[in-house]
Protein backbone atom coordinates (compact mmCIF):
# COMPACT_ATOMS: atom_id res chain seq x y z
CA UNK A 1 0.00 0.00 0.00
CA UNK A 2 1.35 3.34 -0.79
CA UNK A 3 0.69 5.81 1.99
CA UNK A 4 -0.68 9.40 1.38
CA UNK A 5 1.13 11.72 3.20
CA UNK A 6 -1.36 15.04 3.57
CA UNK A 7 0.59 18.62 3.65
CA UNK A 8 0.26 20.27 6.71
CA UNK A 9 -2.74 22.95 7.01
CA UNK A 10 -1.65 26.12 8.39
CA UNK A 11 -3.68 27.89 10.66
CA UNK A 12 -2.84 31.41 11.86
CA UNK A 13 -2.54 32.12 15.46
CA UNK A 14 -4.97 33.14 17.13
CA UNK A 15 -3.03 36.18 19.08
CA UNK A 16 -0.84 37.71 15.89
CA UNK A 17 1.04 40.55 18.32
CA UNK A 18 3.09 40.87 14.89
CA UNK A 19 -0.68 42.64 13.39
CA UNK A 20 -0.53 45.24 16.49
CA UNK A 21 2.71 47.40 14.87
CA UNK A 22 1.73 46.71 11.29
CA UNK A 23 -1.94 47.79 11.59
CA UNK A 24 -0.74 51.26 13.02
CA UNK A 25 2.64 51.74 10.86
CA UNK A 26 1.94 49.41 7.31
CA UNK A 27 -1.50 49.39 7.19
CA UNK A 28 -1.98 48.36 3.72
CA UNK A 29 -0.14 45.29 3.97
CA UNK A 30 -1.34 44.31 7.25
CA UNK A 31 -5.11 44.57 6.32
CA UNK A 32 -4.49 42.96 3.52
CA UNK A 33 -3.82 40.29 5.69
CA UNK A 34 -6.20 40.30 7.82
CA UNK A 35 -8.95 40.31 5.54
CA UNK A 36 -7.77 37.25 3.89
CA UNK A 37 -8.71 35.44 7.25
CA UNK A 38 -11.98 32.90 6.89
CA UNK A 39 -12.12 32.83 10.68
CA UNK A 40 -12.49 35.58 13.70
CA UNK A 41 -9.10 37.22 14.36
CA UNK A 42 -10.64 40.26 16.64
CA UNK A 43 -9.95 38.90 19.94
CA UNK A 44 -6.31 40.03 20.52
CA UNK A 45 -7.68 43.75 19.81
CA UNK A 46 -9.99 43.80 21.60
CA UNK A 47 -8.44 42.62 25.17
CA UNK A 48 -6.19 45.87 24.36
CA UNK A 49 -8.63 48.31 23.92
CA UNK A 50 -10.46 46.96 26.99
CA UNK A 51 -6.95 46.74 29.39
CA UNK A 52 -6.23 50.40 27.48
CA UNK A 53 -9.76 51.77 28.86
CA UNK A 54 -9.66 50.14 32.16
CA UNK A 55 -5.93 51.89 32.58
CA UNK A 56 -7.50 55.16 31.80
CA UNK A 57 -10.50 54.38 33.99
CA UNK A 58 -7.75 53.96 36.23
CA UNK A 59 -5.88 57.06 35.90
CA UNK A 60 -8.60 59.91 36.02
CA UNK A 61 -10.02 57.27 39.58
CA UNK A 62 -7.74 59.68 41.90
CA UNK A 63 -7.98 62.74 40.06
CA UNK A 64 -11.79 62.56 40.63
CA UNK A 65 -11.82 61.61 44.16
CA UNK A 66 -9.30 64.73 44.51
CA UNK A 67 -11.68 67.09 42.66
CA UNK A 68 -15.03 65.65 44.67
CA UNK A 69 -13.15 66.57 48.15
CA UNK A 70 -11.66 70.26 47.12
CA UNK A 71 -14.63 70.93 45.05
CA UNK A 72 -17.91 69.18 46.33
CA UNK A 73 -20.55 71.57 46.47
CA UNK A 74 -24.57 71.54 47.24
CA UNK A 75 -26.65 72.68 44.94
CA UNK A 76 -28.51 75.99 44.61
CA UNK A 77 -30.63 76.88 47.58
CA UNK A 78 -29.64 74.03 49.52
CA UNK A 79 -30.57 76.12 53.05
CA UNK A 80 -34.53 76.12 51.49
CA UNK A 81 -34.19 72.09 51.79
CA UNK A 82 -35.47 70.36 55.36
CA UNK A 83 -33.43 68.92 57.63
CA UNK A 84 -33.99 65.66 55.94
CA UNK A 85 -34.07 66.23 52.42
CA UNK A 86 -30.33 68.11 53.20
CA UNK A 87 -29.37 65.12 54.92
CA UNK A 88 -29.88 62.85 51.66
CA UNK A 89 -28.26 65.24 49.85
CA UNK A 90 -24.99 65.12 51.53
CA UNK A 91 -25.43 61.48 51.83
CA UNK A 92 -25.74 60.97 48.28
CA UNK A 93 -22.83 63.41 47.72
CA UNK A 94 -20.82 61.01 49.65
CA UNK A 95 -21.92 58.31 47.66
CA UNK A 96 -21.14 59.43 44.19
CA UNK A 97 -17.47 60.04 45.07
CA UNK A 98 -16.86 56.44 46.85
CA UNK A 99 -15.01 53.58 44.67
CA UNK A 100 -18.09 52.02 43.12
CA UNK A 101 -18.79 55.32 41.15
CA UNK A 102 -15.47 56.70 40.81
CA UNK A 103 -14.11 52.94 39.73
CA UNK A 104 -16.45 50.29 39.10
CA UNK A 105 -19.22 52.49 36.94
CA UNK A 106 -16.77 53.45 34.23
CA UNK A 107 -14.97 50.66 34.09
CA UNK A 108 -18.45 48.70 33.55
CA UNK A 109 -19.58 51.03 31.05
CA UNK A 110 -16.04 52.10 29.07
CA UNK A 111 -15.69 47.67 28.65
CA UNK A 112 -18.96 47.62 27.68
CA UNK A 113 -18.92 50.14 25.18
CA UNK A 114 -15.97 48.98 23.60
CA UNK A 115 -17.68 45.36 22.83
CA UNK A 116 -21.08 46.19 22.04
CA UNK A 117 -19.97 49.31 20.09
CA UNK A 118 -17.67 47.18 18.25
CA UNK A 119 -20.85 44.95 17.27
CA UNK A 120 -23.22 48.06 16.22
CA UNK A 121 -20.56 49.43 13.95
CA UNK A 122 -19.44 45.88 12.91
CA UNK A 123 -22.45 45.05 11.54
CA UNK A 124 -23.49 48.68 10.78
CA UNK A 125 -20.39 49.18 8.34
CA UNK A 126 -20.93 45.70 6.36
CA UNK A 127 -24.66 46.82 5.44
CA UNK A 128 -23.40 49.90 3.97
CA UNK A 129 -20.33 47.85 2.30
CA UNK A 130 -23.06 45.85 1.33
CA UNK A 131 -25.48 48.00 -0.37
CA UNK A 132 -22.34 49.92 -1.82
CA UNK A 133 -21.94 46.35 -3.68
CA UNK A 134 -19.18 45.10 -1.08
CA UNK A 135 -18.22 41.46 -1.02
CA UNK A 136 -16.93 40.71 2.42
CA UNK A 137 -18.95 39.04 5.03
CA UNK A 138 -20.07 39.76 8.50
CA UNK A 139 -16.58 38.08 9.99
CA UNK A 140 -14.43 40.12 7.89
CA UNK A 141 -16.40 43.07 8.98
CA UNK A 142 -15.41 42.06 13.12
CA UNK A 143 -12.46 41.40 12.08
CA UNK A 144 -11.51 44.40 10.47
CA UNK A 145 -13.38 46.65 13.08
CA UNK A 146 -11.45 45.54 15.89
CA UNK A 147 -8.53 46.24 14.12
CA UNK A 148 -8.95 49.13 12.93
CA UNK A 149 -9.54 50.41 16.14
CA UNK A 150 -6.50 50.12 17.67
CA UNK A 151 -5.67 53.83 17.50
CA UNK A 152 -7.95 54.70 20.32
CA UNK A 153 -5.92 52.37 22.60
CA UNK A 154 -3.04 54.40 21.74
CA UNK A 155 -5.84 57.89 22.59
CA UNK A 156 -6.45 56.09 26.03
CA UNK A 157 -3.02 55.83 26.89
CA UNK A 158 -2.44 59.21 26.00
CA UNK A 159 -5.25 59.87 28.29
CA UNK A 160 -4.09 58.00 31.14
CA UNK A 161 -0.29 59.78 31.27
CA UNK A 162 -2.33 62.99 30.93
CA UNK A 163 -4.38 62.37 34.32
CA UNK A 164 -1.37 60.51 36.12
CA UNK A 165 1.04 63.54 35.12
CA UNK A 166 -1.38 66.23 35.14
CA UNK A 167 -3.07 65.17 37.62
CA UNK A 168 -6.38 66.85 36.69
CA UNK A 169 -9.68 65.89 34.33
CA UNK A 170 -9.57 66.56 30.54
CA UNK A 171 -12.47 69.35 30.37
CA UNK A 172 -12.39 70.00 26.56
CA UNK A 173 -11.86 66.56 24.59
CA UNK A 174 -11.80 66.13 20.68
CA UNK A 175 -12.78 69.51 19.20
CA UNK A 176 -15.55 70.43 21.73
CA UNK A 177 -13.14 73.61 22.38
CA UNK A 178 -14.52 74.64 19.03
CA UNK A 179 -18.31 74.64 20.24
CA UNK A 180 -20.19 77.65 20.97
CA UNK A 181 -20.38 78.66 24.31
CA UNK A 182 -23.38 78.86 25.98
CA UNK A 183 -26.46 76.61 27.93
CA UNK A 184 -28.55 76.21 24.83
CA UNK A 185 -29.66 72.69 23.38
CA UNK A 186 -27.90 73.50 20.74
CA UNK A 187 -24.47 74.34 22.10
CA UNK A 188 -24.54 71.43 24.49
CA UNK A 189 -24.88 68.80 21.21
CA UNK A 190 -22.15 70.44 19.74
CA UNK A 191 -19.67 70.26 22.61
CA UNK A 192 -21.15 66.38 22.87
CA UNK A 193 -20.42 65.73 19.04
CA UNK A 194 -17.31 67.59 18.37
CA UNK A 195 -15.46 66.39 22.18
CA UNK A 196 -15.33 62.87 20.07
CA UNK A 197 -13.86 63.90 17.23
CA UNK A 198 -10.10 63.86 17.38
CA UNK A 199 -6.86 62.52 15.68
CA UNK A 200 -7.39 59.33 16.44
CA UNK A 201 -11.10 58.65 15.35
CA UNK A 202 -9.38 60.61 11.65
CA UNK A 203 -6.79 57.34 12.32
CA UNK A 204 -9.67 54.75 12.61
CA UNK A 205 -11.39 56.21 9.63
CA UNK A 206 -8.26 55.79 7.02
CA UNK A 207 -7.81 52.69 8.39
CA UNK A 208 -11.17 51.57 7.82
CA UNK A 209 -11.14 53.01 4.66
CA UNK A 210 -7.76 50.63 3.47
CA UNK A 211 -9.32 47.72 4.65
CA UNK A 212 -12.69 47.91 3.81
CA UNK A 213 -11.24 48.24 0.17
CA UNK A 214 -9.21 45.56 0.38
CA UNK A 215 -11.58 43.55 1.26
CA UNK A 216 -14.77 44.38 -0.42
CA UNK A 217 -13.27 44.81 -4.13
CA UNK A 218 -14.69 48.44 -4.18
CA UNK A 219 -13.42 51.62 -5.55
CA UNK A 220 -11.98 54.36 -2.95
CA UNK A 221 -14.82 56.42 -2.83
CA UNK A 222 -17.23 53.84 -2.16
CA UNK A 223 -15.24 52.53 0.82
CA UNK A 224 -14.36 56.28 2.26
CA UNK A 225 -18.37 56.63 1.28
CA UNK A 226 -19.45 53.59 3.57
CA UNK A 227 -16.78 54.74 6.35
CA UNK A 228 -18.08 58.51 6.94
CA UNK A 229 -21.57 57.23 6.93
CA UNK A 230 -21.09 54.71 9.54
CA UNK A 231 -18.61 57.33 11.78
CA UNK A 232 -21.27 59.93 11.07
CA UNK A 233 -24.37 57.89 12.27
CA UNK A 234 -22.25 56.45 15.34
CA UNK A 235 -20.99 59.77 16.40
CA UNK A 236 -24.93 61.28 15.66
CA UNK A 237 -25.62 58.59 18.28
CA UNK A 238 -22.98 58.69 20.85
CA UNK A 239 -23.71 62.60 20.72
CA UNK A 240 -27.30 61.97 21.05
CA UNK A 241 -26.51 60.18 24.70
CA UNK A 242 -23.88 62.46 25.85
CA UNK A 243 -26.02 65.64 25.33
CA UNK A 244 -29.26 63.84 27.39
CA UNK A 245 -26.67 63.18 30.13
CA UNK A 246 -25.56 66.83 30.25
CA UNK A 247 -29.27 67.57 30.21
CA UNK A 248 -30.10 65.69 33.11
CA UNK A 249 -27.15 66.34 35.34
CA UNK A 250 -27.81 70.21 34.94
CA UNK A 251 -31.45 69.70 36.32
CA UNK A 252 -31.77 70.60 39.66
CA UNK A 253 -34.55 70.43 42.73
CA UNK A 254 -36.06 73.29 43.87
CA UNK A 255 -38.16 73.46 46.58
CA UNK A 256 -41.09 75.98 46.39
CA UNK A 257 -42.03 78.17 48.29
CA UNK A 258 -44.71 77.93 50.78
Amino acid sequence: MTEVVLPPVETTRRFRFDWVLGVLFRPRRTLAQIMTQTTGVWLLPLLILTLTALLQVAAAGPVKQAAAVSGQTVPPMFEYYTPEQQAQMLQALEATSGPVFIYVFPALVSVSAIWIGWLAVSGLMHLILTLLGGRGDTGSALNLVAWASLPLAIRDLVRAGSLVFGKRLIENPGLSGFAPTGDSDLALFLIALLGLVDIYVIWQGILLVIGARSGNGISIAKALSAVLITLLLVLLFQALVGFGIAKLSSLTIIRPFF
